[in-house]
């Protein structure tokens, strides 16, 4: 390849938002040669390279964007540190048939037995594919919503919790909410309802965690091990 066209067609990649390409495409057409490849073989190649990196900078934008406290998945969980919790079940839900159908999933437990672990791990595989993700403990979102609303700014705000595909909301009812935190917390999972998926974690069962309590749960995973969900909960499954 000549210099000129090469030129050429890194600065027409740039102009088309192919960054990737105008900087690699010495080593595709390396790649080319040494394959033999036809025209069209070659272009599978560099339409695919694209698009992967395109994907692969998505998702490292969607995690930077999300709040997570980490990016830690389930090949790290140590299933051995809760015998009881069944690897396929949590596995299951790693296959984010729940967030496809803008379900739910509670991971319920007393502390320090990783449901944020597993909540952390299951939106990471969902940013992976594709969906907007965001998490926030249940404190942060009620101390942003109080002060969204002071300001004016509430229905802005809330769209921080209503655009993402699938919300993380941790740590609920680890603090008691006052009338008034508990309305306008109930105002942005109301508003989510078969619009998009929910993952909480909870040291109480859905009884006592009372804003949830009429947010369909399609998948509830104790990390205990025990029975979870309540009368009154409407669920396909309860992966206790």
């Amino acid at each position: 390849m000549s210099e000129l066209v090469s030129t050429r067609i890194r600065n027409t990649a740039g102009k088309l938002g192919l960054p990737h390409l105008a900087e690699t495409i010495r080593e595709y057409t390396r790649r080319a040669d040494e394959g033999k490849m036809g025209y069209l073989d070659f272009l599978d190649l560099v339409l695919s390279e694209e698009l992967a990196v395109r994907y692969d900078r998505r998702f490292r934008q969607g995690l930077r964007l999300s709040k997570l406290p980490h990016h830690k998945t389930l090949d790290e969980y140590d299933f051995s540190f809760q015998p009881d919790l069944d690897p396929r079940k949590v596995k299951d839900l790693a296959t984010l048939s729940f967030v496809e159908g803008k379900a739910n999933a509670a991971l319920l437990g007393p502390p320090g037995v990783g449901k944020t672990h597993i909540a952390v791990a299951l939106v990471v595989a969902a940013c992976r594919a594709g969906y907007s993700i965001y998490f926030t403990s249940l404190d942060d979102m009620v101390r942003n919503l109080k002060a969204a609303e002071n300001a004016g700014r509430l229905t802005n705000k809330l769209g921080t919790y209503l655009r993402p595909g699938v919300l993380v909301v941790d740590e609920v009812g680890y603090q008691p909410l006052e009338r008034a935190e508990a309305n306008l917390v109930f105002q942005a999972i109301s508003k989510r309802y078969e619009k998009g998926s929910i993952i909480l974690t909870s040291n109480k069962t859905f009884s006592k965690a009372h804003m949830f309590r009429r947010t369909r749960a399609r998948r509830c995973r104790n990390i205990t091990g025990s029975s979870c969900g309540s009368p009154g909960i409407r669920r396909r499954r309860c992966l206790g």
